[in-house]
């Protein structure tokens, strides 16, 4: 495990940059961990997608397939992949601070 800091935080991350423990998660751990997935700002729609993974996360355990997540939030794969540039799994869900998935999301 590696170590990551956001903010005054210092958190452990697995060899993906994924955080190993969500609760640990927060506005400001997400922003440092968008800007390594080439986020600099989150905008209103990266929120409306991290704030969906992580409900969704909270109430299944599990990240949601990709096909949930576009109709939950309204946006086209294309749309995710322009807000997420290294896409849903690796970079929204990393943002997020969820578990690194293990299927298709």
């Amino acid at each position: 495990m590696t170590e990551f800091k956001a903010g005054d935080q210092v958190l452990e991350i697995d060899e993906d940059g994924f955080i190993q423990n969500p609760d640990e998660w927060n506005d400001v751990v997400a922003g440092a961990l968008g800007k390594t997935e080439g986020v600099d700002d989150l905008t209103e729609d990266h929120w409306k997608v991290v704030n969906f993974l992580r409900e969704y996360y909270v109430e299944f355990g599990v990240a949601p397939m990709i096909r949930k997540l576009c109709k939950s939030t309204g946006f086209k794969l294309s749309e995710i992949y322009d807000l997420f540039p290294s896409g849903p799994a690796k970079g929204a869900c990393k943002i997020a601070g969820l578990p690194k998935p293990t299927g298709c999301v």
